[in-house]
């Protein structure tokens, strides 16, 4: 069976992250559909049709720590569940043969003990407020469910497995709660769906320099 992507491997950071701007990325997805609270998909259109410059995040303190966390979480993400095969490529984009224009950048690749793949996703938070606790109880926050969406559309692959580190101070002590999220493919076929319709719709915008309709981002 032919594969669902091809994987583009760059020399080094500056390369991957120019190659990431030139299509809908896990990041871009959220914004599409009204789901990201930081970027509407006014936003996001201005940016691919090259309107707008992308905000440059990666000074921020949590954007840093995140980046410098994700090897060793994923390291005890091996050691908790040796089930699993667990590799990763750091400077690889997958761009979907179907649909060039959708690309995707993985904290991980994963295979269960029956063959299948699946993609590993590593979440890292700070919790100010009790709704940001919420976000995360039983669920996956809007924003990187759709994330994880948009990986298995570009892989094709069965499963995903999100890792969520979430920090909160107490006094003087830092406490980090470890969460999982499991997602068959077979159990999220409708949201997959639909996601892949308001990609392709949002792409005809950009090819077209048309601004669409706003969607305002969800608080």
């Amino acid at each position: 069976m032919m594969a669902a992507y091809k994987a583009c491997d760059y020399a080094g950071e500056k390369e991957w992250l120019s190659g990431r701007v030139n299509g809908i990325g896990g990041s871009d997805a959220s914004a599409i559909v009204g789901m990201n609270p930081y970027k509407s998909n006014i936003d996001l259109f201005e940016e691919k049709i090259g309107r707008r410059i992308p905000k440059d995040i990666s000074g921020k303190p949590c954007v840093a720590y995140g980046k410098q966390a994700e090897e060793p979480i994923r390291e005890l993400f091996r050691l908790d569940y040796p089930e699993y095969q667990v590799e990763h490529h750091e400077f690889r984009i997958l761009q979907s043969e179907a649909y060039p224009f959708m690309q995707a950048s993985l904290d991980g690749e994963l295979t269960d003990q029956e063959g299948r793949q699946g993609v590993l996703e590593i979440k890292t938070s700070n919790i100010l407020q009790s709704m940001q606790r919420e976000k995360w109880k039983d669920r996956i926050p809007d924003n990187y469910y759709i994330q994880v969406l948009h990986y298995l559309l570009v892989t094709g692959w069965q499963f995903a497995v999100l890792r969520a580190h979430l920090m909160s101070d107490w006094g003087q002590d830092r406490r980090t709660t470890v969460r999982h999220y499991f997602i068959e493919r077979s159990e999220v076929e409708e949201d997959l769906a639909m996601l892949l319709r308001e990609e392709q719709k949002f792409w005809k915008y950009v090819e077209s320099g048309r601004k669409p309709p706003l969607i305002l981002p969800f608080i």
